[in-house]
């Protein structure tokens, strides 16, 4: 995907010719006056990110690291959950002993049609719009993984919070050439009557595990 995406970029700047002088000049003339850090506290940019999760239907569940692995395994019970995908690269001490988990590379197209979610983790996640960021990376999953599954958990680690959009550019700079997944919510749109249908393009339901 990388080299596809290089080839048409390249492409692209090959037909409009280099930036003059004059181009770079205007855009580096643009005032850029909009919020880039975040003020809150740790405390309160963590509970303005649970408030919009929930805001989105998304079940968040508060844990520690001790006591993540029980937290996994509570929600898979709570919501019935026995087929479940692993992200590939997700560390081993994570998954519940007793539930068993298909590791994503063994899981075909029909396994994540008829599993009950999947488990990743997370790059980054933004308190002002209750997003979650996949890079795509060790246990975050092929972006596949997150569009036919049902269900989403996702581990949310308290560090990996920041307020603003901006500040999640900035930790997502090293990642510009790579696939990134915004979640905001569970998968829904709305037709011309407004009437909201989930599950259109992701998961129905997202479950957050957040580790402070």
């Amino acid at each position: 995907m990388t080299d596809t995406r290089e080839a048409i970029l390249s492409r692209i700047r090959n037909s409009i010719g280099p930036a003059s002088g004059d181009a770079q000049r205007e855009r580096e003339a643009i005032q850029r006056t909009y919020l880039r850090t975040g003020s809150l506290d740790p405390d309160s940019r963590l509970r303005l990110f649970v408030e919009r999760l929930r805001d989105y239907d998304a079940n968040v569940v508060e844990t520690g690291t001790a006591s993540l692995s029980s937290a996994i395994a509570a929600i898979l019970r709570a919501n019935g959950q026995r087929k479940v995908i692993s992200a590939d690269g997700l560390p081993p001490e994570l998954l519940p002993p007793d539930f068993r988990f298909l590791p994503e590379r063994d899981a075909d197209r029909a396994d994540l049609n008829d599993c009950d979610g999947i488990l990743t983790r997370c790059t980054v996640a933004i308190a002002a719009t209750g997003s979650i960021v996949l890079t795509h990376g060790p246990g975050e999953g092929a972006r596949r993984l997150t569009l036919l599954p049902d269900r989403h958990l996702c581990i949310v680690r308290a560090e990996q919070v920041v307020e603003t959009v901006p500040e999640a550019f900035d930790r997502l700079a090293p990642f510009s050439t790579m696939p990134i997944t915004f979640i905001s919510g569970p998968s829904a749109t709305a037709d011309i009557e407004m009437t909201r249908i989930r599950g259109v393009h992701g998961p129905r339901f997202l479950d957050v595990a957040l580790v402070r």
